[in-house]
């Protein structure tokens, strides 16, 4: 059952900022994830402000110098099938379609997708976890079979967004509306690591509303992808998930991105595997080693080292496909 709380509908994202200045208050968008925690008591909401209603804040559209703009407010489904998205931002688009179910896609918001709580059983159960402000992880001492094998710093969550790797490695910026005014975030840079805080999941200060997405203008040559390996074919979240945004010059590789989902407390970028692939024309020499460097930092706990080879395995692939064009 749904705790009591207050609910309002501002009218004028200043007037959704300023409500949300309250003690516990909490944004409502999608609503799928907000009220799920709600019922199973993981926070407390002394009020629900629902910016659902706010114009300006849905859609994609063009912006300036060639790249585009998305609403906080846009669907993971309109994300999902746009022919602008598809044809450009190759790896948004596909991981927008691995998220959830169709009809969670079509509630969930983009904005709300990027700043979802974690999964883990023990934050979500009855637990005084550290996320939580306890003194301890019970996972790793417990059943961690989907939990992090990277960056944990104490705290073993994996962040479960799928469009959050495909944003960082396109290199998205968030637009952010907040109590001192306006602020854009490199997506990068948006999610907190738990070395930082183990508290908090995302960069944003209270009261703070992210409004839009922008991605920048692809380069001529970019090949980007995603991919997601999970339990089910619906609904579940990643075991194991890549994004790739690899831009070509030729038949060489200029620059490259790649961020590892399933993995990480954050989308986890491997800096490692980058160096490798930059200057190569990916032969499966250069393939083979990203795919190794990809996972050499690992740090698997008792029950999820299988997530070692599957990543390994996976990014075989994954650039092998990007390669092939």
């Amino acid at each position: 059952m749904l705790p009591k709380f207050d609910y309002v509908r501002p009218e004028s994202l200043d007037e959704a900022v300023q409500q949300l200045s309250t003690v516990d208050a909490r944004v409502h968008a999608g609503g799928t994830d907000l009220l799920g925690c709600l019922r199973d008591g993981v926070f407390e909401a002394s009020k629900v402000v629902s910016i659902a209603g706010l114009a300006g804040l849905q859609g994609i559209e063009e912006a300036r110098g060639g790249g585009l703009r998305m609403g906080a407010l846009t669907t993971i489904s309109e994300i999902a099938s746009s022919p602008a998205i598809k044809e450009r931002y190759a790896a948004l688009a596909q991981a927008a379609a691995a998220v959830a179910s169709p009809p969670l896609r079509n509630q969930g918001t983009v904005g709300g997708n990027i700043c979802q709580k974690p999964r883990c059983w023990y934050y979500r159960g009855e637990f005084d976890c550290l996320r939580k402000g306890g003194d301890r992880c019970f996972a790793v001492m417990g059943e961690n079979h989907f939990h992090c094998i990277f960056g944990a710093a104490g705290c073993f969550i994996v962040h479960p967004s799928d469009t959050s790797p495909a944003l960082v490695a396109l290199g998205a910026t968030a637009q952010i509306a907040g109590p001192g005014g306006s602020r854009s975030l490199a997506m990068g840079d948006f999610h907190c690591p738990p070395s930082r805080d183990p508290q908090r999941e995302t960069m944003l200060e209270e009261g703070d509303i992210v409004t839009h997405i922008d991605l920048p203008a692809p380069a001529g040559g970019l090949r980007s992808s995603y991919r997601k390996v999970r339990g089910r074919g619906s609904w579940d979240f990643a075991l194991a998930g890549v994004a790739l945004a690899l831009d070509f010059s030729g038949s060489r590789v200029s620059s490259a991105r790649v961020v590892l989902s399933g993995a990480a407390p954050i989308p986890w970028r491997s800096r490692e595997a980058e160096e490798i692939i930059v200057g190569s024309s990916l032969d499966d020499g250069v393939i083979g080693r990203a795919a190794e460097a990809v996972v050499a930092a690992a740090q698997p706990l008792r029950h999820n080292a299988y997530k070692v080879p599957l990543f390994k395995g996976m990014m075989e692939e994954e650039l092998r496909k990007i390669r092939e064009g």
